[in-house]
């Protein structure tokens, strides 16, 4: 069906399952409606008002047709739901193992990073065969990422993250395209994905690096003196970050969240929201100070942060604005 417009490349690991669903969908309610439309037309002819035709008897119903038609159609609509339940949860949780990419959308552009620190600007890159996961986020507006050879359309949105996966099968370039409304110049907001060999991809990632993302968000670290509070010594005023990802963390008010990229994320603009049992609220706020692609460097420093990898108290510098100082030291007499 890749010659008739509606029906673009299935270029991913999903999209013949998607248009499987999709063609169900349509088989069952396109027949329901032919079934309805006959049946109209039968009865419209059949009981007509004719001259000296004798008076419509009385209907009182049957039991078994009223079973049936409500019985008959549920076990469709369950059908429906259970392969559309389970085909997005597939969707939605990619496997172990799987590459990282984040994507900003903003007035009119999609702004690319890989982990090895490639940038990308209305381009994805990406191995044929490798699922790849990506996070995204607004900086600006409503955004809609949709690849329809992927067959994936996602609503990107300012303030937090949102995630999808996918599994590239065919090499080739293929469009990409916000599907949602985002100002004037939303229809100018178009991209490409380029599917590549793995072996080309390798090449094509070390002619373009850049530095990782967490050596990036590692200089960031330092230069907003993270450090200060956060230095994993006796003098931290802070959470230790290593090993922090994915882990547990108990609150102030007794409540668990898991340390994911969201909760990162907010911490980093809102410190206040969710405060560490055992820490006192002394982080200033970053909002305003750091950009979407700086948090994305930020939380890819903290995720990569092992054991006795927090860098040393850069000694001279100040320490954030509103966070504690240390008293000077006595002179002795």
């Amino acid at each position: 069906m890749s010659g008739v417009p509606l029906f673009p490349e299935q270029a991913s690991a999903v999209a013949a399952r998607v248009d499987l669903l999709f063609f169900f969908l349509i088989g069952v309610t396109g027949g329901v409606s032919l079934v309805v439309t006959v049946l109209i037309l039968y009865f419209a002819i059949k009981y007509r008002r004719r001259p000296q035709s004798p008076p419509t008897p009385r209907i009182t119903g049957s039991m078994r047709l009223e079973i049936a038609w409500s019985v008959v159609p549920f076990f469709i609509f369950l059908v429906m739901f259970v392969w559309g339940a389970r085909l997005y949860t597939e969707a939605a949780m990619p496997p172990a193992g799987t590459a990282d990419v984040y994507i900003v959308g903003k007035q009119w552009m999609w702004k690319i990073q890989h982990p090895d620190g490639n940038r990308e600007i209305n381009e994805l890159h990406l191995p044929v065969g490798q699922p790849v996961k990506a996070t995204l986020t607004s900086e600006d507006v409503i955004h809609d990422l949709a690849i329809p050879a992927f067959r994936q359309k996602l609503d990107v949105l300012p303030g937090r993250y949102v995630s999808t996966w996918f599994q590239p099968t065919r090499i080739g370039r293929y469009h990409l395209f916000c599907s949602q409304y985002c100002g004037t110049n939303h229809a100018g907001m178009v991209g490409s994905v380029i599917v590549m060999d793995p072996s080309e991809y390798v090449e094509w990632q070390a002619s373009h690096a850049e530095g990782s993302l967490a050596l990036a968000g590692r200089k960031l670290f330092l230069k907003l003196q993270c450090v200060t509070c956060h230095s994993a010594d006796s003098r931290a005023r802070a959470p230790v970050l290593e090993n922090l990802y994915g882990q547990r963390v108990v609150l102030r008010d007794g409540r668990t969240v898991i340390a994911d990229d969201s909760y990162l994320r907010e911490s980093i603009l809102q410190p206040r929201a969710k405060i560490v049992q055992g820490w006192d609220p002394i982080m200033p706020t970053f909002q305003g100070q750091v950009s979407e692609e700086d948090l994305i460097a930020m939380i890819a420093f903290i995720k990569a942060l092992g054991p006795g990898q927090t860098p040393k108290r850069t000694e001279g510098f100040p320490a954030p604005v509103g966070a504690p100082t240390e008293p000077p030291a006595r002179k002795q007499p």
